[in-house]
């Protein structure tokens, strides 16, 4: 199936929605179509492709800046597949931190929930104690 699709047929292709498409290209994330002699434009197949690996580059964690690096890199032919691989590596250790983060989160937010005496006036609440507390950067919990 070859040719040059509308925005609505790249968009239900790839999964997204047309104004999905407008956004990856006004951030140059896949290059604007020619505009044809009637004023349409159609987008080559590959277009498709694109926002597929972008949505996918996404749903990883990668940020549409880092999704714009590694459509570069991808666009380089002589670009060493260790360099992929460096920026995955990089993601990964991003996403531990960030649930170690989130573990920590859930641990103190454990800790609150069971020191909550629900009978007690809210002026005794230990939770929002407790986060006055944080703020003004006495006891933490976790």
């Amino acid at each position: 199936m070859g040719g040059a699709l509308t925005i609505g047929e790249v968009a239900r292709r790839a999964g997204v929605a047309v104004e999905t498409v407008r956004y990856y290209e006004r951030l140059g994330l896949i290059p604007p179509p020619p505009r044809k002699a009637s004023g349409y434009r159609l987008y080559p197949e590959d277009t498709v492709r694109r926002i597929r690996f972008i949505r996918h580059a996404k749903e990883l964690g990668f940020s549409l800046r880092e999704v714009a690096e590694l459509l570069a890199l991808r666009l380089e032919p002589t670009t060493p597949c260790a360099q992929v691989k460096r920026r995955v590596q990089e993601k990964l250790q991003d996403i531990q931190r960030r649930m170690q983060a989130l573990q920590r989160i859930e641990k103190t937010l454990e800790e609150l929930l069971g020191a909550c005496r629900e009978g007690a006036p809210i002026t005794q609440c230990p939770i929002l104690e407790a986060l006055e507390d944080t703020e003004r950067g006495g006891k933490r919990h976790g």
